[in-house]
């Protein structure tokens, strides 16, 4: 191997140079910066090659970043040849740059590799990375991804600082309650366009970062305690419902009529009754009074249906004026609208949910089958909570025989009188046990019934929390009427205090949309609380010498009762 020999024309390599520099470019695609900055010197200046002449018109030098080229004799011999074969090449191809860069790429029988390998400074490139351009600018440098080590070396490597991990002894056991959000807090310098800070200001950002973390760990912390707590205690729970439920199906329910009354079932029946066996229960403890069967809600159901048809077809505006207020209440308008506003957290019951045909069929065959009652707003959220536990005709049995009792009936029918009187009763109760807020809301007028009509005619299940509404639900099945207004007493109690320090405004705000937190401990520690007994006279008979006061026109019993 040799050289390029001197005798070469001088004029000849200004233009092998760029070919050679094609050539490389095309066959080498990992250059480095040093090749590049190299490339662009050379394109700044010509550069010969060694054995110039000294009386060349340019003056050159060999360019050693492209390493020493190096042809074999016979190659660089056959393309100087005086013979025909080169004189054809030459002008042929009309330039003795493109003969040569033509010969070297016909003669090769792989990839020209005229340049020395730098395998330590050569870093590898991926060839099909975005933006490498075959003869132009640099491409653009990799996004890598920085670990949190590489984060914590160049914090330490900024600040001076080194963060020493903690001894394994030191570290927490117990990664439940380990805060998150603090972890990541870093304490930073200010940038280094600003003024630095003193050392006095330091010190009193770095005490009060350490206070806003200690603080932070100490509230997370605790959030944390009191998510365990209640996961443990809803753990307990539903271990207590899963025994329960055993105790209900095997030996409760087979023996329903003689074990309906004992004590050990009443105190089961006050803790909550299991889900899978509440909708039974209720249905044994509602009874049918109204020896409603699945057939005869199957022909009040078609009735409904023919009725809301032909209502859909000959009903305008103008046939309304004239319709009675009990056939306003129980049209297809009035339901529809109630049903979009049953339950619209859990939208089931709304148009297109699994309940809303079920939930609109109840409703319908129920005018049909009391069009004395027809249709009352608060209907829709009872047969709701109806249709979560029982099948759609029991829902329509268990709904049926519901509101025929004579609590219900009295308030959905709007009977004035009766009303007064289970008002009269609850506030003799109210007096008993809740003496401070009963002369608290006397003193602005306040009377029950500003709150417990909605109370009553949804039978909680719009004012309390789904759960808890139906764990009311249990015990009222199992004690009546009574215990709708015991319940009322109860969230009386519980909010008592705050209630003292409001007034007739913040009041009635305050009972008509009552806190979405409440929990069933705390309530039912509140009911358990509540004595539903006057002067040895428990609650059938207060309302009985109630409604004896009012037929002998005593209407200064009760304030209540006060015109």
């Amino acid at each position: 191997m040799a050289v390029i020999s001197p005798s070469l024309p001088p004029s000849l390599f200004p233009c092998l140079l760029p070919s050679f520099r094609l050539i490389y470019l095309f066959e080498s695609q990992s250059y480095t910066e040093r090749e590049r900055e190299a490339e662009r010197e050379r394109e700044r200046g010509l550069h010969p090659l060694p054995g110039a002449s000294s009386g060349s018109a340019t003056k050159m030098q060999e360019p050693k970043d492209l390493g020493h080229l190096l042809l074999s004799q016979s190659i660089a011999e056959s393309w100087m040849g005086s013979g025909a074969a080169g004189t054809q090449i030459g002008s042929h191809m009309g330039c003795w740059h493109c003969s040569w860069r033509l010969y070297l790429l016909h003669h090769s029988s792989g990839p020209l590799n005229l340049f020395p390998k730098r395998t330590k400074e050569l870093k590898s490139v991926v060839p099909s990375a975005p933006g490498w351009k075959l003869f132009g600018k640099v491409p653009p440098r990799e996004n890598l991804q920085k670990t949190s080590k590489i984060i914590q070396q160049e914090y330490e490597a900024r600040t001076g600082r080194t963060c020493k991990p903690p001894p394994p002894s030191s570290r927490r056991k117990n990664f439940e309650f380990e805060p998150l959000s603090t972890t990541a807090l870093i304490l930073e310098d200010r940038p280094s366009n600003l003024p630095a800070k003193s050392v006095e200001e330091a010190l009193r950002h770095r005490q009060e970062y350490d206070e806003m973390v200690a603080e932070a760990k100490k509230r997370e912390i605790k959030e944390a305690h009191k998510r365990k707590r209640i996961m443990k205690e809803r753990f307990k729970q539903e271990e207590n419902i899963a025994s329960a439920m055993v105790i209900w199906i095997n030996e409760i329910l087979p023996n329903w009529e003689v074990m309906r009354s004992t004590r050990r079932v009443r105190e089961l029946w006050w803790q909550g009754l299991p889900p899978s066996v509440r909708g039974k229960v209720w249905s044994l403890a509602v009874g049918n009074e109204l020896n409603i069967t699945p057939e005869l809600y199957e022909i009040f159901l078609s009735r409904a249906k023919e009725r809301w048809k032909s209502f859909s077809e000959t009903s305008s505006e103008n046939d309304m004026e004239g319709v009675s207020i009990a056939d306003r209440e129980a049209s297809l308008e009035l339901i529809k609208l109630d049903i979009s506003r049953t339950f619209p957290s859990l939208y089931i019951f709304q148009k297109g949910g699994p309940y809303h045909d079920v939930l609109h069929s109840i409703l319908g065959a129920y005018t049909c089958y009391r069009p004395d009652v027809g249709y009352v707003q608060g209907m829709s959220f009872i047969a709701a909570v109806l249709i979560l536990n029982l099948e759609e005709a029991d829902a329509f049995i268990a709904f049926a025989n519901l509101l025929n009792k004579p609590c219900q009936l009295a308030f959905f029918r709007v009977d004035h009188s009766m009303m007064l009187k289970y008002f009269a009763t609850f506030e003799v109760f109210f007096e008993e046990n809740l003496s401070k807020l009963f002369l608290h809301f006397k003193s602005y007028s306040l009377t029950p019934d500003i709150y417990l009509i909605d109370w009553i005619f949804t039978l909680y299940s719009k004012s309390l929390p789904l759960d808890l509404a139906c764990r009311v639900w249990d015990v009222f099945c199992r004690d009546g009427e009574e215990f709708l207004f015991r319940t009322g007493l109860g969230i009386l109690r519980l909010y008592e205090d705050i209630l003292l320090q409001m007034d007739f405004i913040h009041i009635a705000q305050f009972l008509t949309k009552l806190p979405e937190d409440i929990t069933s401990e705390k309530l039912f520690s509140c009911i358990a609380a509540i004595q539903m007994q006057n002067s040895t006279k428990k609650w059938t008979q207060v309302f009985t010498s109630v409604m004896k006061d009012i037929k002998e026109g005593d209407k200064n019993s009760s304030p209540a009762l006060k015109s």
